[in-house]
Order: C-alpha cells, then structure tokens, then sequence
C-alpha cells in the first residue's frame, strides 16, 4: 500500500476529514493545500445511479459564477458567417473542414470544442481521436449548436462539462485554492445544485450518496450527504 508523503501527512494528520458541512470541507481544503503551485479544487460525487443504464445517465454542463482560474483554448468547427461571429465571441482556433484535417494530422491544441450541427458529420470522422480525450462537441452539453458565439462566451467563463463514471462517481472542478473559500462554495452550490437537478427518473434511494472535496495534491475531506443535500436546497 503505497505512503503518502510528509506535507500531506501533516495537512491530514489529526483532522476529522468525514461527515462535515459542505462549508468546511471547503475551508479545511484551501487551509490545508501545501502545493508551491496554485492548486485546483476538485469534487467527487458518488451518485446513486447505475449508468450502464441509458435512464440513470448524468451528463451535462454548468457555468460556474466565479470561473475557473484557468485560460480555456476554445476550437469552434464552424463555416460561413459562423467563423465570423466565433472569432468575435473569443474563439482560439475557427475552421470547417481544415480544421478537422488539421486534427487528423495530430493536432490537439484546444481544451474544449464548439461545433455547429452541420459540421457533425465531418467531426464525426474524428470521433475516435475526439472522445477519448472529452473533446467531442454534444448537444446534451450545449457544444452543438447554432448560437457559438454563446457556447465560447460560456466556456471562456469557465463552464463546466461532466460526466457520471462507470463506477456512478461524478468528478468535476471548482475553482483554484487562490479564490478562497467564499468563492468556491458559490461555484460548488452552482455545481451540486445543477446535478441535483439532472436526477435520473430512473434512479432509486438516495441520490447523492456521499461527496469529498480536495485539492490536487492535498488530503480528502467529506461533506456529510445529509448537509450536502440541505446546502442545495437552502
């Protein structure tokens, strides 16, 4: 079993890390991050849910208020007037049919794509490079559409996809541990709120089965489902 190092010992050591208001767990995070680097702040949700079944799947997006600290590179698959009005709204990379040779050819210098509906069918030539690496524009997401210019406005703010994992966990970031904490629970409010609200018709019992909060190289700390649950609805 493999030892944590001496920092993250002593970020965690002597810490109730379980069953914590959702503000403390947060706060515990930012406190204890140790990292000479800004660290992200990430949260896992174990959802109640079975996604080999097409009614329990969890899928979608949110716009957090606070963004998420990070330059996001945004490839729109346009043509026409299209290209036009993504390059306005902030595009990095713009193109049809060149840009998807481009990606054929190796080319992955984006974090996130747009594509109008009438390039799917090209883009669907690059699914397989595309997919692996949650780069596919989807409509369940909002990344297929007519309106670019508010899908990058929306992920230049920092919008969030995610997706409920085989295992029924839901992993997504909120923010980096420079926001402080206020900020990071309004992001985290908007990212639980929005899943809450994606609740599966098919899915039995309790929905949201636990939550943990962490930084990317600091400890875990658990929300009490039950706070979890009272957070959203307050």
């Amino acid at each position: 079993m493999p030892k944590h190092g001496k920092k993250f010992r002593n970020a965690s050591d002597g810490i109730d890390r379980f069953n914590l208001p959702v503000e403390d767990a947060i706060k515990l995070a930012v406190d204890k991050a140790y990292a000479k680097f800004d660290e992200t702040v990430d949260v896992a949700i174990n959802l109640g849910v079975d996604p080999k079944y097409s009614d329990q799947m969890v899928r979608g997006a949110v716009t957090l208020p606070n963004g998420l600290g990070k330059e996001v590179r945004v490839a729109c698959f346009c043509r026409g007037d299209k290209e036009a009005e993504a390059k306005e709204a902030g595009a990095d990379f713009v193109g049809g049919e060149d840009l998807v040779e481009k990606v054929k050819e190796g080319w992955l210098d984006f974090d996130k794509a747009v594509a109008t509906p009438d390039m799917m069918a090209k883009i669907g030539q690059i699914g397989k490079i595309l997919g692996p690496r949650g780069l596919m524009p989807n409509a369940k997401t909002g990344t297929v559409t007519m309106d670019v210019a508010g899908a990058v406005n929306e992920l230049k703010a920092g919008r969030v996809e995610f997706r409920v994992d085989k295992a029924g966990v839901l992993h997504a970031p909120i923010g980096k541990v420079s926001f402080g904490a206020e900020k990071l629970i309004e992001n985290f409010r908007s990212l639980l709120d929005t899943v809450n609200r994606l609740k599966p018709s098919g899915a039995k019992g309790t929905y949201m089965q636990s939550v943990a909060v962490a930084t990317t190289m600091g400890p875990g700390f658990r929300v009490d489902p039950v706070a979890a649950r009272k957070f959203v609805e307050s």
